[in-house]
This record gives C-alpha cells, structure tokens and sequence, in this order.
C-alpha cells in the first residue's frame, strides 16, 4: 500500500484536486481559499503545491491530497487512494495487509489478548478486580465490557503469545508490546484494561487504566492496521442501539465515565479513545444520531476539550448540547453522587451551543466594569457570526436587552473589525501567534522549542510551567504533560518511557521535535526569545483592547477611567518597545 500510496500522491497534483471543490487563488508560493470543513468567511485554508500538503489555519485540518479526499467524502484512507488511482490511471494493487485473511489474523490476535486479560482479571483476588469493585460495578456489567487485568510482570502476555508461536513483529505492530535496546516487553502492566470493539464485534485495540502512581494514567493502543483512533469510539458496540433509540448520544471522555453511566441505566452513550473529538468521529456518531450532548469532565483541560469538540460534531451536521456538572468532576463521579435522574435531569437542561458558548464568555468577563462589557460583547459577536441569520436575530435581540445596547452597535460588531480579516488570528490563540509559522505536525516554533528544551535538560520542565498555556496545540499539550509526569527527581526525563506512552500523530510530534529541532547550544538564548515572544503578543494584544475602548469611551464622563487607560496604554507601549528592542 505505501508505494501505492506514494505514487498516487506523486501524480495526483494536490492543488487539482481540491480546486475541483474548493476556489483557490495565488497567494505568493501557496494557494489560499474558504476551508470545506467548517464555516469561516475569510480564506485560512493554504494549499502548498511544493510541499503537496493542505493545512487550514481556522479548524487546524492538514494532510496530503488522500487525506483531502478521505475527509472530504468520507472514506476510509484505502477507499480514498483507490478513488484517486480510478480517476488517475494508476494500476490498483492491494498489499498483503489488506488482505482479509491476514486482518483476520490480526483480529484473532487481540482476540486471545482481550480472554488472556479477561482470565487474569477473574483468576482471584486482583488489584483491578478490588478496583473495580471498589467503584461500584457490577459483576454483568464487567462482562458486558470485557473488562480484564494487565498483570504487574514485564513479559506475561510475551511468553503467552510466544509460546503459541506468534511472531514479534505482529505483536508489535499492534501494541502489545514495545522494545528496547533488543528486548520485548509488555506494554500494559499493572493496569485495568479495556478492549475496544468495533461495530462489527471485531477487537481492534485495548486501554489501560493504571493501577498505582504510574504514568500516563490511560495508556492506548497504538494505532495500527486494524485500528484507527480517530475513526472509532468507545462502547458503540454496546450503546448504538440505545443511541439510536433515544435519538441522543451522550459523549463521554473516558471509558469509566460510559462504564459508570451504563451501570446507572444511562445507556446512550459513548466515548472519544483518548484523543480529542475528531472529524471522522463525528461523522460515526451522526450515522445513529444528530443529537449530542458532550458530557466532558468539568475541570480546565475538559473545558478546553468540549470547546474543541463542539464545533467538530456542528461541522458533522450534528445539534450539540454542553453538560454543565456542578458538584463533581466527571459524569462517573455525578451519576454516583445524584443517581441517574438527577443526571438525566441535568442532560435535559443542558444549554445548546450557542448559549454555552455565550454562557462561557460571559463567565471570563467582569461585567461590572466598563471593559469587561465590552470585552463580552466582542466575544458574543464573535459567537453569532458562526449562525444562521434567524438564529443570529434572536439572539441580537436578547445581548441587547441583557447589555442595555443598541441592536444594530452588536450588528456592526458582527460584521465590523472582527469579519475583515481577523478569523485566522481569532482561530490561533496568542501563544501560537507568538510562535512563528506552523510545522507539518501542528505545532508552533514556540511549542517545539519549549518540548526541546525539557528534553535536554529537565531543569526547565519546572521554569515552563508557568507559560504552559503556551501549549495550545493538543498533541504538544499531550507531550508536555506527559513530560511534566515523566520527569523524574533529578530532573530527568526518561525518553523511553515517554516515546512508549505516546503513539500517533502525538509520538510523531515527539520524534519529529527530536530530529529537527536544534538549539545549537544556545538553551537560555532560546527559552528567552521563547518567552519574550509569548510577553509581546500578551502586551500586542491588551494594546489593542485598550486603543478599542478609548475608541467607545466618553471622555466627559469617564475621565478618570481614560486617563488610567491612557497611562496604562504608555506603559505596554513602552514596554512592547523594550522586548521588540532585545
């Protein structure tokens, strides 16, 4: 499949490809045009014809002109190659691991995986029997999963397949094991494991929760010939019915969280496979279902997530509802506390989108004072671009009554500063701004530079942290927490530790950081331009916000108020002209 693949993205010009869907026009050495996969007015889609690659700078899609088609049409990566080669003249050869007696090998494999932790987790006293227990579950609901047990021992799954005659390699390429410096290993160890189940009843992956202080907390498959992250969920070979039925998913981060839920009669639900809410995840979910509810954990890092996951499953077509759990961190934890009516009650209640979105922003903002209203309005406005004119009209008409502000001052807001050109900046948070232009991965200089840093010398794991929202980008936020758990009391990282808890676009983030990014010496040198980078976009852009409400402000009335905004405002000057000076 790869010199297949090779050779169709060699005579498959990309920029003729996705001109036949999508307007492009010169933009110096790339095309640029409106992205096909989500709603945005000004043109953040750039198309390299020399690197053949595409990458939107709004929804963060990228890939090669495959991918294109994949996303686009919704194919698999083998149905979009063998289109492209129809449409292209070129020889269709399907290799050896398309072969279905061989994927069926595959599938046999993790089959005998899943009953040798199934046995290991009913042989007795175990810590995940007693983990499990201690969580409530119940015995069917065990066995309705196939929850089983990842021993504590370096090579027992090994020298089980092993003895049976089955190859290293295979097991390799699905996970199962790692190696270093010659030798195999377990990769699970010490860990409740649950087996991912396609629709088809076929065991395609494993994850592992940890048992001790160990990390990372939930350790998964790694991506292979079987088994695709971003194109499966959780359970759904359990849930679909239900979902179906209750024209309703419920989307979970974790598989406790659909475990637990499941266990209180709450059966619609399902749950992303460690990774945040892709495109093709969304698109699985809306064959059973247009309504969601993202029932994602309540801290920051969920937070961030649903933000993300929202617009993904609106781009897919989907209605999307946001929980909004008070008194407890995740759904297991409230479902435990409330009982199951109390959490449908809460489901019920969950806000749509857009008033999540608007809930959201007013929350961030201090509407007690001038510029926190302003502040909030902006954000508003910001959120009814993204609607359909009817939509966007009630909700106009209830901002101004919340805001004592004209309709039409929130129109031009809508349609002023904000839609001439702002949409990309808007899409990158600050920290990427600062960063520089983009890599092929995702990831800013800036978040590269950092990940390097800590690699080579543990001691600035401690003095990154506090610039650590730095880390906009998922699978840079991903690698730098791992690296923060992984860091050992000499300041250390263990690299063999952190490649095997990584797999995916995440560990080729790591190797590609490894082999290309270098600081020639100059660590301190680089982590304060690092620094002074995210200083001046934070100074930039409070710089703006003020220049905006000394704009609005009257100065007869508030005359004390723009005189501190005047005095402020040569202070972030002087010192944007300091750190630009450096």
């Amino acid at each position: 499949m790869t010199n297949i693949a090779d050779e169709i993205k060699s005579r498959c010009n990309i920029v003729d490809v996705i001109g036949r869907q999508v307007t492009l026009k010169k933009a110096g050495a790339h095309y640029k045009g409106l992205c096909p996969f989500h709603g945005e007015k000004t043109p953040s889609f750039t198309v390299s014809e020399d690197k053949q690659r595409f990458t939107c700078y709004g929804c963060g899609a990228s890939g090669d002109v495959i991918n294109f088609v994949q996303r686009m049409q919704n194919l698999s990566f083998l149905e979009a190659a063998e289109k492209l080669a129809e449409e292209y003249g070129i020889e269709w050869k399907r290799d050896v691991f398309d072969n279905e007696t061989k994927r069926s090998a595959y599938y046999e494999i993790n089959r005998e995986a899943a009953t040798f932790f199934y046995r290991a987790f009913r042989s007795g006293r175990n810590p995940a029997l007693a983990y499990m227990a201690g969580r409530g579950i119940s015995d069917a609901v065990l066995k309705k999963f196939g929850v089983g047990y990842a021993d504590g021992e370096w090579d027992s799954l090994y020298k089980h397949f092993t003895d049976k005659g089955i190859e290293e390699k295979l097991l390799l390429e699905l996970g199962l094991i790692s190696s270093s410096k010659g030798r195999c290993y377990d990769k699970y160890r010490n860990r409740v494991m649950f087996p991912i189940i396609n629709t088809r009843g076929k065991i395609i992956g494993f994850g592992g929760r940890v048992l001790d202080d160990a990390a990372p907390k939930y350790l998964n498959s790694s991506d292979s010939r079987v088994f695709k992250k971003k194109d499966n969920l959780y359970a759904l070979n359990v849930t679909r019915q239900e979902i179906a039925k209750e024209d309703c998913a419920i989307l979970c981060e974790g598989y406790m969280d659909v475990i637990s839920l499941y266990r209180h009669g709450v059966r619609n639900v399902t749950a992303s496979l460690g990774t945040a809410l892709t495109a093709e995840q969304a698109s699985m979910l809306k064959r059973y279902t247009e309504n969601a509810v993202i029932a994602y954990d309540s801290d920051q890092a969920g937070r961030a997530a649903a933000e993300r996951g929202m617009d993904i499953l609106r781009n897919a077509g989907c209605k999307v509802r946001v929980l909004r759990m008070a008194g407890a961190k995740d759904p297991d934890e409230y479902v435990k506390a409330y009982g199951r009516e109390a959490f449908l009650e809460l489901v019920a209640r969950a806000p749509s989108l857009t008033d999540y979105k608007l809930s959201a922003a007013r929350e961030s903002c201090d509407l007690s004072t001038t510029e926190g209203s302003l502040a909030f309005l902006k954000r508003a406005a910001a959120v009814l671009r993204d609607l359909s004119p009817v939509e966007a009209e009630v909700y106009i008409r209830k901002l101004a009554d919340e805001a004592r502000v004209s309709e039409g001052a929130i129109r031009r807001e809508m349609l002023g500063e904000g839609a001439r050109g702002r949409a990309p900046e808007r899409a990158a948070p600050a920290a990427r701004r600062a960063g520089g232009a983009e890599e092929a991965a995702g990831a800013s200089m800036l978040e590269r530079n950092f990940i390097r840093l800590m690699l080579l010398n543990g001691a600035y794991v401690d003095r990154i942290k506090p610039y650590e929202k730095a880390f906009s980008t998922p699978a840079a936020f991903r690698i730098y927490s791992l690296i923060k758990a992984l860091c050992a009391d000499d300041g250390e990282v263990d690299m063999r530790k952190l490649e095997d808890a990584l797999d995916g676009p995440d560990r080729a983030l790591l190797l590609d950081i490894c082999d290309k990014v270098r600081l020639a010496d100059k660590d301190e040198a680089v982590f304060a331009e690092c620094v002074d980078a995210l200083r001046l976009s934070a100074l930039t852009d409070r710089e703006r916000e003020i220049i905006r409400m000394l704009t609005v402000a009257n100065d007869d009335e508030n005359k004390e108020r723009v005189e501190a905004l005047t005095r402020e405002l040569i202070n972030i000057q002087r010192g944007i002209k300091e750190v630009k000076g450096r």
